[in-house]
């Protein structure tokens, strides 16, 4: 999961871009690393990694300002928050499962949309017991902005009193859910989880936005505006 920003410079061709991402390892999604890219014109200049637990530069400037925030001790804590609010717990999306006959195919498609993270489990039943055979299943795909969806088909000739029950397995969910073909049933977002992501993801743009209008305004009342605006912008980020 990456969130991204961006910042125009003064022309639609130059761009300032800072994107942090999380990624989750392991089986229960235990191991989780925290990256954080900046960018100017496409071009990175400093990379921060939990793992590594420092930043690294790219270019002789973002050298020296590398070594100012290795250096800092509340810079190591400000990362930490930012990991433990952004990677830890908040992103996740329960899916909205549906089970519906293909047409024109003895055939049923189970679909999970909206869900994140990315890794999932469907299974299909009958009768209660796990089906082994007939069964086809598409790779979870994206589906909008940080969300991803998935479906898998039974082969299915209707017999008379047969369960056929579609189970979906997800981190986001405190138990596996179990959709019956035939009954009205789904589940929903977990709308709060989701809400702290639309906070935190609007604090962002709008410190985003504060630093992009004080460096304009330092850098036409410099009279250097190229140098002042970039080097202003780095010195903000020095105390996020």
């Amino acid at each position: 999961m990456c969130l991204s920003f961006f910042v125009t410079v003064f022309s639609a061709e130059d761009f300032y871009q800072s994107r942090g991402c999380c990624t989750f390892r392991g089986p229960n999604f235990e191991d989780t690393e925290f990256i954080i890219k900046f960018y100017f014109n496409e071009n990175l200049m400093m990379e921060y990694n939990s793992t590594r637990g420092n930043w690294t530069g790219s270019t002789n400037y973002s050298f020296e300002i590398v070594k100012t925030w290795n250096s800092d001790p509340y810079a190591a804590l400000t990362r930490a928050l930012e990991k433990k609010t952004l990677c830890e717990g908040n992103f996740t999306s329960a899916p909205t499962i549906k089970v519906k006959a293909v047409k024109q195919a003895s055939m049923l498609v189970c679909s999970a949309y909206n869900f994140y993270p990315k890794q999932i489990m469907i299974t299909w039943l009958r009768n209660g017991q796990e089906v082994t055979s007939g069964i086809s299943s598409s790779l979870a795909m994206p589906d909008g902005e940080f969300y991803y969806q998935i479906h898998s088909y039974l082969e299915f000739t209707p017999t008379h009193g047969e369960n056929i029950t579609c189970m979906v397995e997800h981190y986001s969910l405190s138990e596996p859910a179990l959709v019956v073909w035939g009954k009205f049933s789904f589940v929903m977002h977990n709308k709060h989880r989701m809400s702290k992501y639309k906070m935190v993801k609007g604090f962002n743009l709008l410190f985003q936005f504060s630093i992009y209008n004080r460096a304009r305004f330092q850098a036409k009342r410099s009279g250097r505006p190229n140098d002042i605006f970039w080097a202003t912008i780095i010195h903000q980020f020095r105390h996020f």
